[in-house]
């Protein structure tokens, strides 16, 4: 055998096995999670080290996945993701480590993906103009006319402008480069944008050579198939290949200060927003190795204990000040690093008041630890400790990566996977520590207060500062141009051209392997979701695998609202489970909620039913916790819904302002989802309602009210609408959901339809109450970033006409045969794409960091000729269907897919519908696109919206729209 095994470890509170693996050659290391999940998932990962801010590590991620030695296409990775039945494929560059993972539940795609991942990170061509298109490159603004200016381009440099214009971003780079000034952390390894341009191409494939190879990897999988036929395929394709070499990327240890540091830095602000409460105030501490499994353990005890929920002391007295807005994004233990910190501060303050900050963290610690903590406090934190550890999660990752997640850079830098997942006899050790009443003063003395390694930043807005960086940039590109030879720029013009020839060019994919329709499976996996009637109430209980968890929720069917208490609905869902109940003030009832509880949230879903073309609402309020804890959990429920307290009027405006900050901070990281939803908002009810309440200008009419609030009469007049809104929704129609493998649930049906027991008065059904304006849109939206964010919308069938299947398809089709190319590849843009939301009938173009804008609108055009005037190959239909019914199999967690389920059929989209929509997808034809396109785009009104910098809207003759 190639492989030894060295250890196999059952995690009885996970229920999977930890089988560990060495190469006998290579010493590569091969780790398999042994599940009974068919979602198996796959991930190379190594140690990589960048000394520079170029984006080297980066870089290499993207341009490796542009074709290898076995298959020498030039876009392997896009190309497998429309050939395969994927759950999840992707890379990562973390600051000292690059992951290639993904994830399938079909075990003849399992291994064709594995294979091309494989091959992509041992042996990638690492072509020249791939490194051009995904690195950075020189263009001429005019592309054949040297006299024009000399820009930049490239995916990974327009990511990182992007990236880079958020400020929570640069505070994180920030906080990473001070207070790591020796090691790489020191460094941008998703690159700087000033030092992009300085990677060669050399320089990239030295940096493979020197850190892919087999003795610096970790190989980890996931799932249901035989880890000994996994082994077969690393040594036939890789590992044969090598042998052993020894490497000594080990990071060292940050050299420790003698004295806090203090650093001031700066960030981008628009011209047309106050500087007025914009300062970001960080007080950071370095800690310990991160494979210190019991210390790191400490040091999430001492978090939680500080900032865990609004109760904890830290956290209370950080919003509770009047210093600053909120608690920093950046409050918490980071792991991510070879070596942990602990970091606490304020956003929205003032520069001058960075050393009351300071102080107020400070003599917040030493009160902590004069006082003491009481052990039901510590004992609160670890129950959440452990609650995270056994809950099952399939959100925007597959549970199996989040799995092999947990242990890959503990195991990277020399530590123990099993003690990263298997964390049971730590929890015990803990339990026995925190007993001593002096275990959270003492963690806080030597961790905090003694430890001199500490970092005290001060980040503050610039007017100025996004002009200096372009006005840099341009002098840059002015000088270097200013010195070009003519063969130079004939070099330029030449490689821009051969660049666009081979993005244009059609490569034969023939060598890359796909599934086909055979290999779908013929049903939807949909789990039977049954109501049945206890003490009068339906209920809904499903038995299905929640790993020693029980969720529950309650279901209120959403009654008449006016416009008022529409708009005022999402605050109440935000607001709702952070104030107090009762006679228990806020900081009680959230020590209450954590101490048995995994949390409880609010929420409200919209759709239009199937069966009579209305639009509903369904309004949830929902928690989770151990089994153990269900009748704890339940009468939370009860008390937050019938007895919440809306007279702590501060509590209420820092929860706003609180709201505000982490609305506006999502925009850059969702830009496209913004700009789609803005194009298209005039084109059907729900949608309409989407942008009013959840979109840009929800957030301008939310940052308009939060300021409305300040006012202590006017807050006191909001509170009141949000208690007669709650008490709307108790009189209202209702049901009940448990879900649990562990719990008896018909014996606990009984208490909770007991415990939710109340009278229902109000049976008028939701009506939308919002006039859509009629008029097609053309607008932008301002905001805080050097690129944009396009989005063009047409009106489309809904998801109950015949036309949805084709639509669904077109979608996927026009991104795999022309936005990718146009709109990234040779565009520049992160992301670029089409989306059909059936929901609310619409068609949307769009693209996502993004350095062009009218540029992106013609594309989006162009890719509607394309899709008429060009013959279709079958095989690109194909792909198409694959990636849709990829999409509608992927699963979610057991009871995610459980409570999922339920809603859908209230709303009418019944595992019949839903069987019957993906059996109409297998049935498209190319006829059928090509018809639906031009049904719907044809001489139709196109409706755009763009986020971007101000001064391109309105350029571009956009109408211009800013939050404040």
């Amino acid at each position: 055998m190639s492989f030894t095994q060295l250890k196999s470890t059952y995690i009885d509170s996970l229920n999977v096995t930890l089988e560990e693996y060495v190469h006998n050659e290579t010493k590569a290391k091969h780790f398999h999670i042994a599940s009974e999940d068919t979602n198996n998932t796959f991930l190379v990962g190594f140690l990589t080290v960048p000394q520079d801010s170029t984006g080297v590590a980066h870089i290499l991620e993207h341009t490796a996945l542009c074709g290898s030695k076995n298959y020498p296409v030039r876009d392997p990775f896009f190309m497998m993701i429309r050939r395969s039945l994927n759950t999840f494929m992707n890379a990562f560059t973390s600051s000292d480590w690059t992951a290639y993972p993904f994830s399938s539940q079909n075990e003849k795609d399992f291994y064709n993906l594995m294979n091309i991942y494989l091959d992509a990170a041992f042996f990638p061509n690492l072509n020249y103009y791939d490194f051009l298109q995904e690195g950075h490159r020189f263009e001429f603004e005019e592309p054949n006319n040297p006299e024009s200016p000399l820009v930049y381009k490239g995916v990974v440099f327009n990511e990182m402008k992007g990236a880079m214009s958020s400020p929570i971003s640069l505070l994180y780079q920030e906080i990473s480069t001070n207070l790591f000034p020796t090691v790489t952390y020191h460094h941008n390894s998703g690159g700087d944008p000033k030092n992009i341009p300085d990677l060669t191409h050399d320089a990239l494939k030295a940096f493979h050579a020197k850190h892919y190879h087999p003795s610096n990897s970790v190989i980890m999988t996931y799932g249901n198939l035989d880890p000994k036929e996994h082994q077969k395929v690393f040594e036939e394709r890789v590992l044969s290949h090598f042998s052993e070499e020894k490497f000594d990327f080990a990071v060292p240890d940050e050299h420790r200060f003698s004295a806090p540091k203090y650093v001031t830095s700066y960030y981008p602000l628009p011209k047309e927003e106050s500087m007025e409460k914009k300062t970001h105030v960080i007080n950071a501490w370095l800690l310990g190795p991160i494979y210190d499994t019991y210390d790191v353990m400490r040091a999430r005890i001492l978090s939680g204990v500080l900032l865990d929920n609004s109760s904890s002391p830290l956290r209370l007295a950080l919003e509770s000040s009047d210093l600053g807005v909120a608690p920093s994004t950046f409050c918490g233990l980071e792991d991510s690093t070879k070596e942990i910190f602990f970091s606490a501060g304020l956003e929205g303050a003032e520069a001058e008041d960075a050393a009351k900050v300071d102080e107020l963290i400070l003599s917040t610690l030493l009160k902590v630890r004069d006082e003491s903590v009481d052990v039901s406090v510590v004992e609160s934190v670890l129950h959440q400790i452990e609650l995270s550890a056994r809950e099952i999660t399939e959100g925007r990752m597959p549970y199996g990566l989040n799995l092999i997640l947990q242990c890959l850079a503990p195991v990277l830098h020399g530590g123990e996977a099993i003690d990263a997942l298997a964390i049971d006899n730590v929890l015990l050790t803990m339990r026995e520590e925190i007993k001593d009443p002096k275990f959270i003063p003492n963690l806080i003395d030597r961790l905090l207060i003694n430890n001199p390694h500490k970092l005290c930043l001060t980040v503050k807005p610039s007017h100025t500062l996004a002009d200096e960086l372009v006005a840099d940039e341009k002098a840059r590109l002015a000088a270097i141009q200013a010195e070009l030879t003519d063969e130079e720029k004939a070099k330029i013009i030449a490689e821009a051209a051969e660049l666009k020839r081979r993005q244009d060019e059609t490569d034969d994919i023939s060598c890359l392997p796909m599934v086909t329709r055979e290999d779908i499976p013929e049903t939807l996996a949909i789990p039977h979701v049954e109501a049945s009637t206890v003490n009068g109430q339906t209920i809904y209980t499903g038995s299905v695998n929640t790993n020693g968890m029980i969720y529950q929720s309650l279901l209120v069917k959403l009654p008449a609202l006016t416009e008022a208490e529409s708009r005022l609905l999402p605050y109440l869902n935000s607001i709702l489970t952070d104030v107090g109940c009762g006679q228990l003030s806020y900081t009680e009832q959230q020590a209450r909620i954590y101490a048995v509880t995994g949390g409880l949230s609010a929420a409200t879903v919209y759709q239009t039913d199937r069966k009579d073309g209305q639009l509903k609402g369904l309004w949830t309020l929902s928690g989770k916790a151990l089994a153990s804890n269900s009748a704890h959990l339940s009468d939370l429920l009860k008390e937050t819904f019938f007895n919440a307290r809306f007279d702590e009027i501060k509590r209420i405006q820092e929860l706003l302002s609180q709201l505000k900050l982490s609305r506006e901070e999502g925009i850059v990281s969702n830009g496209h989802m913004y700009a789609m939803g803005a194009a298209s908002q005039n084109l059907s009810e729900i949608n309409y309602l989407s942008e009013e309440l959840g979109g840009m200008r929800g957030i301008q009419q939310g940052n308009q009210l939060t300021n409305r609030l300040k006012d202590v009469a006017a807050c006191e007049a909001f509170a009141a609408d949000l208690k007669a809104l709650l008490a709307k929704l108790q009189a209202a129609e209702y049901e009940l959901m448990a879900v649990s493998s562990v719990v008896e649930l018909p014996s606990f049906s009984d208490y909770f339809t007991r415990a939710l027991s109340h009278e229902v008065s109000d049976h008028t059904p939701y009506q939308f109450p919002f006039a859509v304006p009629t008029d097609a849109l053309n607008i932008g939206w301002a905001i805080n970033a050097p690129v944009h964010y396009c989005g063009k919308s047409y009106r489309a069938a809904t998801s109950g006409e015949a036309d949805a299947p084709a639509l669904t398809i077109l979608a996927g089709f026009l991104r795999n045969g022309y936005l990718h190319r146009a709109i990234r590849e040779q565009g520049g843009a992160y992301g670029g794409g089409a989306n059909y939301n059936p929901r609310g009938g619409a068609f949307n173009f769009f693209s996502y960091r993004d350095p062009r804008l009218t540029e992106t609108l013609k594309d989006f055009d162009a890719a509607i000729d394309w899709m008429l005037n060009t013959k279709h190959e079958q095989l690109a239909l194909e792909e198409a269907v694959l990636g849709v019914i990829s999409g509608i199999d992927k699963p979610a967690s057991p009871a995610a897919e459980y409570q999922q389920t339920a809603i859908a059929n209230y709303f009418g989209n019944t595992p019949d519908v839903r069987e019957a929509f993906r059996s109409n997808v297998l049935k498209v034809t190319l006829d059928d696109l090509k018809a639906v396109t031009e049904k719907y785009f044809v001489g139709q009104r196109a409706d755009i919206a763009v986020l971007g910098p101000k001064e391109a809207l309105e350029k571009a003759d956009l109408k211009v729209y800013t939050l404040a």
